[in-house]
C-alpha cells in the first residue's frame, strides 16, 4: 500500500552507510560469493539451452531448476520461487566466514 511504502523509504542512496562498514574488495576475496544459478525451465524469454549455455560460460556452484516458471518466475511459480531461495540462503549463509560478522543461520 501507497503508505507504507512511502513510510519504509530511505532518503539519499541505498545502503550507504552500511556500506562503509564493511571491508573493501581486494584481489583477494574476489570470486568469494558463491553463486547459483536458477534454471526457469519453461522460461519462453531465455530458452533452458541458452540458460545452460550461460552456466557453462560462467561456472557456478550450484544450478538448480524450477520447473514451470516463466520468465518471471516471482509471477508464474512465487512459492516455489521463495521456497528455492529460502533454501539456497539457508545454505550458503551458514557459509560465509569473512571475519566481519557473525551471520544468524536462516530461518524460514
Amino acid at each position: 500500500d501507497l503508505t507504507l511504502g512511502k513510510s519504509l523509504m530511505r532518503v539519499g542512496s541505498m545502503f550507504v552507510d552500511n556500506l562503509k562498514l564493511q571491508p573493501p574488495y581486494t584481489e583477494a576475496r574476489y570470486g568469494s560469493v558463491r553463486k547459483v544459478f536458477v534454471v526457469l525451465k519453461d522460461d519462453n524469454a531465455i530458452f533452458e539451452g541458452f540458460q545452460r549455455w550461460m552456466v557453462r560460460n560462467c561456472p557456478v556452484d550450484e544450478v538448480r531448476e524450477i520447473h514451470g516458471a516463466d520468465h518471471m518466475a516471482l509471477l508464474s511459480t512465487p512459492a516455489e520461487l521463495a521456497h528455492c531461495l529460502a533454501d539456497i540462503a539457508g545454505k550458503y549463509a551458514a557459509c560465509i566466514d569473512d571475519g566481519v560478522a557473525p551471520v544468524a543461520r536462516c530461518r524460514y
